[in-house]
């Protein structure tokens, strides 16, 4: 009955999406605890909530149901459309603090280029430690760039693009939860290095994250999630070719 209610109106799955990362939001400031991610929250209560409920996951995702069967494209998918332009926005803070990338051009691209490089190659140690299918492994390869890129990515590799989503958001999430602890661990206080390590390791979770820190960090990660998206889509076609 809720299900044949909700497939009547538009916009549900907006509301929902919207409601619960909102009281997520609110969670985390009010407890301080950074495992409370708000994307992380909001994943699995709306997760829940859809199981729970029984409503469909096509309701919620692509919206209100037509006559000919179609959705009319107001449910959450429209956050998921707002992916590459948000990316592209990444930009701004890193325009405002170009002169840091002059100041620091190779050790820059050096340490973008060498966290890709360690990305892919424990990707492919792992795949076959754990003999994983070709298939499986060229999932995985993109799992540290940005959805938006990603999933062209995956697509183009024979991938499994909706495990390649999962692999990237799980990423995006531990990186930006694990951050903090892992910067103090290492003793990694540059602004510079503290940006570039969210960026590359944990795409735009990892620049959320590392807005928190300052904005060099900010910008320097945002420089991050262009390259390393670039460097990716280069060397996982010559990692793709690599067969057990």
């Amino acid at each position: 009955m809720l299900n044949e209610t909700l497939s009547s109106l538009s916009y549900f799955g907006i509301f929902l999406t919207g409601a619960v990362y909102v009281l997520a939001v609110w969670l985390q400031k009010k407890t301080r605890l950074s495992i409370l991610n708000p994307l992380l929250v909001s994943c699995v209560a709306i997760m829940i909530l859809l199981l729970v409920t029984g409503i469909d996951y096509s309701v919620y995702q692509y919206g209100k149901l037509n006559a000919d069967g179609s959705h009319d494209g107001t449910g959450a998918v429209f956050f998921q459309n707002l992916l590459t332009p948000t990316t592209v926005c990444l930009a701004i803070p890193l325009y405002e603090k170009l002169s840091y990338l002059k100041k620091y051009p190779l050790a820059i691209f050096g340490g973008i280029l060498s966290g890709t490089a360690a990305c892919l190659t424990s990707i492919l140690g792992l795949s076959v430690a754990f003999n994983l299918t070709h298939e499986q492994y060229v999932t995985l390869l993109p799992k540290s760039i940005t959805t938006a890129i990603g999933m062209g990515v995956s697509e183009e590799l024979g991938g499994l693009v909706s495990v390649t989503i999962a692999s990237i958001i799980v990423t995006g999430i531990f990186g930006n939860v694990t951050a903090g602890w892992i910067l103090r661990l290492f003793r990694i206080n540059h602004p510079v290095a503290m940006g570039l390590a969210c960026g590359t390791a944990a795409h735009a979770m990892g620049t959320s994250r590392a807005r928190d820190f300052g904005s060099i960090q900010e910008a320097m990660s945002g420089l991050s999630i262009a390259v390393c998206g670039l460097l990716t889509v280069v060397l996982a076609s010559v990692f793709a070719m690599i067969q057990w």
